[in-house]
């Protein structure tokens, strides 16, 4: 196409958008360096312990959705875990530190976990049978998933005053367990220690240098058991809310090569039943507010613990189960895509949402096993977005929030597009800071007032001009309705729903790669750029 007919292309495409009502933002990519790197299987989600009684604010939202309850046998269950084809699964949460495992060793009858007014969170120890274990890695190898487990890390402690912990942990029950899995070569990839025992703990703590020798002591049993095997599983700790003093402690006692991931929890929304949910997951300046954590959680790695990671171990957004209303929305997955994209930035990486199923943050729905909303998100992200992340730019309202990988498995870039303004269409143009500079382009100044505005209004990706035979791929996410609270997500205008027990393919629409990017009110857009010029996307 010549030049005439692309400027007056241009020029119907910047008169059309002088009458709509929209706000204009530039984002620009840096393709030259990495500025963080996650693992392939960044995405994660939980299975936790909570039996039916677990209760929240007049409503027990955990159902049979337990590691020792759930049916693995669901079918909708194990497609939507095989969509992602290497779904990370990380069992564990709060009763984690309260679990036998039954082997043959084991003294007592193995039982769920019942109330109990002197207990951990109001329950008794509970037990994983060798039976219902043999079951959760069934599952797992026929759908493909990674498996993390949480270890108690409470055995052989005592209570010396309320919340807090002391003495050496007894490996027993854990060498009996470990060592059953590796008879079975169960490809456990990774066992983490303990749950929320950090720093001032949930429930209960455990000070950061008692907690270190612990994490001798598992490296050493670690090391030892799978002396003989292939599998060679990572070492995580300690799965709690993260306290500068304490980390840094923990991993300078536990020294070099213990920790393989440094993993922490994230419920930064409040608790579910804060009148002030819905609007802290819209106010970029909120949701900037978390990024504190991740940076110095990084620093802390990077000065104590280099050989280390960062994880997020368990991250639900709204505490107590979740919201019943907005968890299982369309609305959380600004928070939950979000999340994603800030811990990324900060090479965080995995990210474990809380949960896969289970309370009201689950991906799928407790009782039906349908995927709520954020299912799809996190299948998205998974299927597009990269392991390389790219810093950008941006310029224009803060409403407009952006983030940008390599494409996952082929050239380009993928950039993500979350508008969390409820009245305002952003147009977006998206350039390389190799050619951010449009004027070389036309020959036209820089302070002509119509290539200002194309500036404004004309995607850019490569040193020159398309020719308008390529196309870019987009992802376009609203809620059904535009209720924002909906639990049913549609892409390019399409519900998404399972289909006689099937997941939906997730097909983008075809858009030529130079028009405009529309964000509309409340929606979000994966883009998909083919031929982005990014040296660190082919390194």
């Amino acid at each position: 196409m010549g030049k005439t007919l692309l400027l007056s292309l241009l020029f119907c495409i910047f008169t059309g958008i002088l009458s709509q009502d929209n706000s204009d933002v530039a984002v620009i990519i840096s393709g030259s360096s990495l500025l963080g790197e996650t693992n392939e299987d960044f995405v994660c989600a939980t299975i936790d312990w909570w039996p039916p009684e677990k209760c929240n604010y007049n409503q027990c939202p955990w159902g049979q959705a337990s590691v020792l309850n759930l049916d693995l046998k669901n079918p909708t269950l194990a497609k939507a875990i095989a969509a992602f084809a290497s779904l990370r699964i990380r069992v564990g949460g709060s009763l984690q530190d309260q679990v036998e495992y039954e082997t043959s060793n084991s003294e007592h009858q193995c039982t769920g976990f019942q109330k109990s007014s002197s207990g951990l969170f109001g329950f008794s120890h509970g037990c994983l049978s060798m039976k219902r274990w043999d079951e959760l890695n069934d599952l797992f190898l026929k759908t493909g998933a990674v498996m993390t487990f949480g270890l108690n890390a409470l055995k052989g402690r005592h209570l010396v005053r309320k919340g807090k912990w002391s003495g050496a942990w007894n490996q027993t029950n854990a060498r009996d367990f470990i060592k059953y899995t590796i008879t079975k070569n169960y490809p456990v990839d990774s066992w983490e220690f303990g749950n929320e025992l950090s720093g001032s703990g949930v429930g209960a703590s455990v000070g950061a240098e008692q907690y270190g020798k612990d994490v001798i002591t598992l490296r050493t049993l670690l090391n030892e058991l799978y002396k003989n095997s292939k599998i060679k599983p990572l070492l995580v700790a300690p799965g709690g809310f993260y306290e500068q003093k304490w980390y840094a402690q923990l991993l300078q006692v536990s020294g070099v090569s213990a920790i393989d991931a440094v993993t922490h929890h994230v419920y930064n929304l409040g608790g579910g039943d804060d009148p002030h949910l819905a609007s802290r997951i819209l106010d970029p300046y909120y949701l900037n507010r978390f990024s504190d954590t991740f940076r110095d959680l990084a620093l802390t790695i990077q000065r104590h613990g280099p050989w280390s990671n960062a994880w997020v171990g368990e991250g639900g957004g709204a505490y107590n189960s979740g919201s019943r209303l907005i968890s299982n929305s369309f609305l959380n997955s600004f928070w939950y895509l979000d999340q994603l994209g800030l811990s990324a930035k900060y090479n965080t990486k995995v990210y474990c949402r809380q949960s896969l199923i289970g309370g009201n943050y689950g991906l799928l729905d407790t009782e039906t096993f349908i995927p709520n909303p954020d299912y799809y998100s996190a299948l998205l992200w998974h299927q597009l977005m990269g392991k390389g992340v790219l810093s950008l730019d941006i310029s224009g309202s803060p409403y407009l929030r952006a983030y940008a990988h390599c494409t996952k498995n082929k050239e380009g870039v993928t950039v993500l597009l979350l508008n969390l303004n409820q009245s305002t269409t952003f147009t977006v143009t998206v350039q390389n800071d190799i050619n951010a500079d449009m004027a070389d382009g036309f020959g036209i100044e820089r302070d002509n007032f119509f290539l200002h505005s194309l500036k404004r209004t004309v995607l850019w990706v490569g040193s020159k001009a398309s020719d308008g035979s390529e196309m870019r791929e987009e992802y376009r996410l609203t809620a059904k309705d535009n209720k924002k609270l909906s639990r049913t997500m549609l892409l390019n205008g399409d519900p998404l729903e399972m289909n006689e027990g099937e997941v939906p393919p997730l097909n983008p629409v075809l858009v030529p790669v130079n028009s405009p990017i529309y964000v509309s009110p409340l929606s979000i857009a994966f883009v998909v750029f083919p031929n982005f010029e990014a040296k660190a996307c082919n390194s």
